[in-house]
Order: structure tokens, then sequence, then C-alpha cells
């Protein structure tokens, strides 16, 4: 009798190890799976964002040629657009405060570059060479993906936080090194693509007065 239940306990103990291991490896390869959809997304972020930068800096440069255009306001742009490209995040370590930091310094940059626009419309030589055309042209596409790409890569956000929180993978996405990401987040007034306005006689602010 003796024999018998030290076999029956050791049967059970190594059904719960076989139980558990399994479970383990079922969640782990899951939460694997939604990480590198995550870093997929990700990925298409930041293109985005590049092809973005990479339209700012062909405008710049022309921007740039011109010896009468205001210097602060470009010097503005140039120092907005170092500061964004130094911040880069670890496909790995998407964490909150790693995202809200990149996104305040495109933020940044952006805010930066839609009050060039408003100076150069003062500028309308400027507006007659062909990479203001080919801006003018691709910008809008340009920002309607970056939302697009955004939005995919929250809803994959989303999707992998709520499973590590979730009963039982919650008992194992800590051990296993799984932690939260961050989210993109809406900032105030910025929830539409910059409106750049390519008229020579732009319209006056609202609440403005004029004399």
């Amino acid at each position: 009798m003796k024999i018998n239940r030290t076999w029956i306990i050791l049967g059970i103990i190594v059904l719960i190890v076989i139980i558990g291991y399994s479970s383990c490896k079922s969640t782990y390869n899951n939460l694997v799976t939604k990480d590198q959809d995550i870093k997929g997304k990700w990925a298409q972020v930041e293109s985005q964002y590049q092809r973005r930068t990479d339209l700012y800096n062909s405008v710049i440069e022309v921007i740039k040629g011109s010896a009468s255009f205001e210097q602060n306001t470009l010097v503005e742009v140039i120092n907005a657009r170092a500061k964004a490209t130094q911040v880069t995040v670890d496909a790995s370590k998407l964490t909150p405060e790693s995202i809200a930091a990149f996104q305040a310094a495109q933020t940044q940059m952006s805010g930066a570059f839609g009050r060039l626009m408003v100076v150069a419309e003062r500028y309308p030589d400027l507006k007659t060479t062909q990479q203001f055309a080919d801006f003018q042209t691709q910008i809008e596409g340009t920002e309607n993906r970056i939302n697009k790409s955004r939005d995919d890569f929250n809803l994959s956000v989303q999707d992998f936080n709520t499973t590590i929180k979730r009963f039982p993978t919650m008992f194992y996405a800590g051990m296993l090194g799984f932690t939260e990401k961050g989210y993109f987040k809406s900032n105030p007034g910025t929830e539409n693509p910059p409106d750049i306005n390519f008229n020579t006689d732009p319209k006056p602010e609202t609440g403005s007065t004029q004399k």
C-alpha cells in the first residue's frame, strides 16, 4: 500500500509539472507572437515618420537657399528636427515613457514646421519650386499613413496589454519578462494632420482684427 501510494503521489506531481509546462509554453509562444506583431507595427510607424521627415528635409533645403528668409523660424525647425532624430525607441523596450518621449519630439518638430510653412506663404518664389510642388502632393498622404500606422500599432499594443493582464497569463507574463507596452496618445489639437496652406494669401487667424 505504501508503494502504491508513493507512485500515486509521484504520478500526480509529474502530471502537475507536465500541465504547468504545457501551459507556460503555450502562454510564452502566444506572447512572443504578439510581441513580434507589435515590433512589426512599430517598424511601420518609424518608416512613415521617416517618410515625413524626408519630405520636411526637402523643403527645408529649398528654404535654406533663400537669403531673405526669416532665419529665426528656420533655425527653430532645424533644431526641432535635430532633437526629433535624436529621440529613438528600442523596439524591444516600447515602454509608455519611451513612446511619450518619441511622440513629444515628433509633435514639436511638426509644430515648428507648421509655423515655418506659415512664414513661407510670404515668399511666393519659394512656392514655385518643384520641391514645394512635390511636398504639397505627398504630405497629406504621408500624414494619413502615419495616422493609420499609429492606429494599427495601438490596436496591437491593446491586444498585448489585455492578454498579459488576463488570468492565468498574468501569473506567467512577469516571470517570462513580458511587461506593458506604451500607446500613442492624441495631443490636444493634433487629432488631424497639420493644415498646410499653399495659397498666396493665407486667411487671417480666427479672432484677429484687420486694420
